[in-house]
């Protein structure tokens, strides 16, 4: 049975440590010759934005953002850059279990999903990079 049955199999919804582990699983999966440019990325799971969050990025709703990367891309940085604080993904669970219910996609793809297009941020590429390159795939 894959986490996916597993988890609509049960009850109760998926916790922030199971989606955690989903992300961390996902992010092993990630080809050797990408994962070494992510450095120490941290990756974050919180139920939703924080107000900050929400007003920085304009939301009508904490439903509305799936996930987010917060750092410098690497396209921004420079050798003799100190790091002003540590590059993180957030995975906003509740929004996800949302998503999930809506859709009936596989919650490990769209976990999947989300934290590669936040990774995509990480070395540089636009939201609208990132769909030309799914429309090509």
């Amino acid at each position: 049975m894959t986490r996916n049955a597993q988890l609509q199999a049960t009850s109760t919804p998926p916790s922030l440590a199971d989606l955690e582990a989903m992300a961390r699983e996902q992010l092993a999966a990630i080809p050797p010759e990408l994962r070494r440019h992510l450095g120490d990325l941290v990756i974050r799971v919180d139920d939703f934005p924080d107000e900050e969050t929400m007003e920085e990025m304009d939301l009508e709703s904490p439903f509305d953002l799936l996930g987010l990367y917060r750092g410098v891309d690497l396209l921004q940085r420079s050798i003799g850059d100190q790091p002003q604080a540590l590059d993180m993904i957030y995975l906003y669970r509740r929004p996800l279990l949302d998503y999930w219910c809506e859709t009936e996609e596989d919650l490990t793809r769209i976990v999947r999903h989300v934290l590669i297009h936040e990774i995509g941020h990480h070395f540089g590429f636009s939201d609208d990079d990132m769909e030309r390159i799914e429309q090509g795939a």
